[in-house]
């Protein structure tokens, strides 16, 4: 208990130094919003009356626990750039909702592909005894690793859309009007992301084997009339699936950045193409929340990655 204490701690403290972080790079930044909003032509009265409706006439120390208050229980605040009419502004939590599910499918579906295929693969590679398969695995890896996300994009699109017609580019298909055309749509963005990170993960655990295949304990397995199987699997693997696990957490991060370019080569209307606008146009309310967004989920598996360090080796539990 006093592991995940310690573990919860320090994932609340990281949101909280990442919260200042966002709220003071938009404060520091050249510019005035006010400006950007009414345009250079409006009057100083209307200039302070705007102001004082975003708040932005409070001190900055104000302005952020006054924020962060609101996060709290759950009003994100309004965006300086979107409104409902002419009249009321919109808030951003409508703004996102409709958004965010779409790029966490996406993620989500990204990291399944990863798990799914990486692992068997990696495990087949560290297995092989075959020369021309290590070459063929070597280049095949070193080719995804280095072939861009947004570019595997138009590749897939032009595969699987184009020349098999297996989906409809552009076809986008909201998940509140069909759940699995949803699903099926996201598959093939979800294909291009999860390429090079498969490469990097089997290539990644292929080593890791190898490396504990050599050890002492594997030996010992051996002699005791363990069988290969049971010792590839209840040992070397378990013991390889370490490190692993460690760069799955840290993959996430990366795939999360790119869902956001891969969102504009198949044109879904995921939190990406709402960051790029937001960053242009100088919404901070919007920025400032999907950033926020974007660290608790990275931070969140980085939680579910300790959790799993104790489930593979309880030996760290008392670290």
């Amino acid at each position: 208990m006093k592991y995940f204490g310690k573990k919860f701690i320090t994932l609340i403290m990281t949101l909280f130094i990442v919260s200042v972080a966002a709220f003071v790079a938009f404060q520091i930044i050249p510019g005035d919003v006010v400006t950007s909003i009414l345009g250079t032509e409006s009057t100083p009265e209307r200039e302070a009356q705007l102001r004082a409706e975003l708040g932005l006439d409070q001190p900055p120390v104000q302005r952020y626990f006054s924020w962060m208050g609101g996060v709290l229980q759950g009003d994100l605040g309004f965006s300086y750039r979107y409104s409902k009419n002419m009249n009321e502004m919109m808030p951003v939590t409508e703004l996102i909702g409709d958004k965010l599910p779409v790029t966490l499918w996406l993620a989500a579906i990204s990291l399944v592909l990863i798990i799914v295929i990486s692992i068997p693969l990696g495990v087949f590679w560290a297995r092989s005894k075959s020369k021309v398969l290590d070459v063929v695995m070597g280049i095949g890896t070193q080719t995804a690793m280095a072939i861009p996300a947004f570019f595997l994009g138009i590749l897939v699109t032009y595969f699987f859309g184009i020349f098999l017609k297996w989906f409809v580019p552009g076809g986008y298909v909201s998940y509140q009007k069909d759940f699995w055309g949803f699903l099926g749509y996201l598959l093939f963005p979800a294909i291009s992301i999860a390429i090079p990170k498969i490469a990097m993960t089997a290539r990644f655990l292929r080593n890791s084997m190898l490396t504990e295949m050599d050890a002492d304990y594997v030996r010992t397995a051996y002699s005791k009339g363990c069988s290969k199987r049971r010792v590839m699997y209840g040992h070397v693997l378990r013991n390889a699936m370490m490190p692993v696990v460690t760069f799955l957490g840290m993959i996430i991060a990366e795939i999360i950045a790119g869902s956001i370019v891969v969102e504009q080569v198949f044109g879904l209307p995921g939190v990406g193409r709402l960051l790029i606008s937001s960053v242009s146009t100088r919404d901070f309310p919007v920025v400032q929340i999907l950033i926020l967004y974007i660290t608790f989920v990275v931070i969140f598996v980085y939680f579910l990655v300790d959790i799993l360090y104790r489930v593979i080796d309880p030996r760290i539990s008392s670290k």
